[in-house]
């Protein structure tokens, strides 16, 4: 396959998974010779990882509009460092999550206005949008059950059930809305998972 830029994000409530798919796909795209760009939000960056510790840190309480502009700076240092940057370079970038975590849950999850963190997100990124979202769509009650066999819960997954069912019905929002959404069930066995999301990843990366 020749060389070109696709940028794709993996989004879902805790507990879905995302982080065993994306080291499936990239084992995918490696067969097919192509090594994509691995990263992640909040973080990716050496300043993005300092206010990821700040976000998810248990021992803090941060109110939503902070919380949401913690997200927004490590965004921007996210999209200006790594992200930009290597598409530019015609690399594919896989990232664990990106702006439609904002919208699910310091919009839909917290009550911040959407028109808001529209406008924000829009500056923040530099009108950078994926070219594929691959949302795992869970049941929030057994997502963080599986979080809860990991050990120790960082600060979101610490919130209760009514928010991260605000959270999902959130992102099912944005995927009902937006094309370049695909919903998959993350119940499912994680191969057949995989499966499903390179069938449709191979057809779109084709040169």
């Amino acid at each position: 396959m020749s060389k070109k830029a696709f940028f794709i994000v993996f989004e879902g409530p805790e507990g879905a998974g995302k982080t065993t798919q994306i080291k499936r796909l990239e084992q995918n795209l490696i067969k097919h010779n192509i090594s994509p760009i691995l990263t992640r939000e909040p973080g990716g960056t050496a300043a993005a990882d300092r206010i990821r510790e700040v976000i998810l840190d248990p021992s803090l309480e941060i109110n939503p509009l902070s919380e949401f502009l913690l997200y927004s700076a490590s965004r921007a240092q996210h999209v200006e460092e790594v992200i930009k940057p290597a598409l530019d370079n015609k690399e594919i970038v896989i990232s664990d999550r990106f702006y439609g975590a904002s919208v699910a849950y310091q919009g839909y999850g917290r009550g911040l206005d959407l028109g808001f963190i529209a406008s924000l997100s829009k500056r923040v990124t530099l009108g950078l949008e994926p070219d594929l979202v691959l949302l795992l769509d869970i049941d929030p009650e057994i997502g963080l059950q599986r979080i809860a066999k990991r050990g120790q819960k960082d600060r979101l997954e610490l919130a209760d059930i009514s928010f991260h069912k605000k959270v999902r019905a959130g992102f099912l929002e944005q995927a009902s809305n937006n094309k370049n959404w695909s919903v998959f069930n993350a119940e499912q066995s994680e191969v057949k998972l995989a499966d499903k999301i390179w069938e449709i990843l191979k057809e779109k990366i084709k040169p």
